[in-house]
């Protein structure tokens, strides 16, 4: 491949990769269906009401993650934490498709670009920026990627039909939290932002590469948009975070 200025326009899709994650970890023969959850209050309350079955581990220098079963309304599940920050995020994603799942959906929180959206508000990040490293192992260089529609457009039905009032827009990805400078935010929100967070557009790219079906669902926690960052309580918010998980399921089993 040709030499770029910035490593990061160097994209090369050969497959496989030295180290693809079907050798790294077995084919479990998962259920297909599995919801990515960034909240450990909510596992921990599933595994307390003994609803959790652990079915795999994922164990990384840092940390040895259980992959779950559960039966939510009498279909298999998997459900699984999932860390913060877009390349380990992705990585976890990847052993998860290698072990058999091929329809996610994920739900977690985000900053907000606009004070006006309140804390608790769902959000589908239909349209990604690309201003993390991940994605651009995983698809060419670009500004930006989008959900897929079939996708968007489940998530939209069944929140329509619950009754649940949500925003659609774009969200910017990014792997430096202590670095959304006032500037970067102004350019971001400029061009459509509504949120922030740290790894729906490498998820996005890792689904596109593989082929299979991701979405995701967030809620707006805290607010970037003034002069001094607001926390807002966002992690205080243990209902919506489990209301999210549930809704996240219900969408995941109709994909």
């Amino acid at each position: 491949m040709k030499h770029k200025e910035y490593p990061l326009l160097e994209y090369d899709a050969s497959v496989p990769a030295v180290i693809e994650p079907s050798r790294v970890v077995d084919d479990i023969g998962a259920p297909e269906h599995c919801v990515l959850c960034f909240f450990g209050e909510v596992i921990q309350d599933l595994k307390q009401k003994e609803k959790l079955r652990k079915i795999a581990h994922q164990k990384w220098e840092d940390a040895d993650r259980p992959v779950y079963e559960m039966d939510f309304n009498g279909y298999p599940l998997v459900v699984f934490q999932s860390p913060v920050g877009a390349s380990i995020a992705a990585a976890m994603l990847e052993e998860l498709i290698a072990r058999g799942c091929r329809k996610f959906m994920a739900c977690g929180s985000a900053g907000v670009l606009d004070q006006n959206i309140v804390v608790g508000r769902i959000i589908i990040p239909s349209i990604a920026v690309r201003d993390e490293g991940t994605s651009y192992h995983y698809m060419p260089p670009g500004r930006e990627i989008a959900m897929g529609s079939k996708v968007v457009g489940m998530i939209e039905e069944v929140l329509n039909e619950l009754g649940v009032d949500y925003l659609k827009g774009k969200t910017w990805t990014t792997d430096a939290p202590y670095r959304e400078t006032r500037e970067k935010i102004d350019l971001r929100r400029a061009e459509g932002c509504l949120t922030v967070e740290m790894e729906t557009a490498a998820f996005l790219s890792v689904a596109k590469f593989r082929g299979i079906e991701f979405g995701q669902l967030l809620y707006a926690g805290d607010d970037i948009s003034g002069s001094v960052w607001d926390a807002r309580e966002w992690h205080s918010k243990k209902s919506v975070r489990s209301r999210l998980f549930e809704l996240a399921a219900e969408i995941c089993l109709r994909l």
